[in-house]
């Protein structure tokens, strides 16, 4: 299974998703925002443009991913 499942055309097609912001975020809108999707997806987008597509993880690729970032390994 490949850790980058596809794209989602809009993250409108999420209606019950809770999106986060980064806590580092600087409320300028220039951070990426997360939610959970169904099947335990990980939805991701642009907090800029909102309504644009969102891309969908796997679990496994999504804690990889946030664990390259805090160890600065990315």
């Amino acid at each position: 299974m490949s850790p980058h499942l596809g794209v989602i055309p809009s993250s409108s097609l999420l209606p019950d998703a809770a999106w986060r912001r980064s806590s580092r975020s600087t409320g300028m809108n220039n951070c990426v925002e997360t939610a959970s999707a169904p099947g335990g997806l990980q939805a991701v987008r642009d907090s800029k443009r909102v309504m644009l597509p969102a891309l969908l993880f796997t679990p496994h690729a999504w804690r990889s991913f946030v664990g390259a970032v805090r160890e600065e390994a990315l």
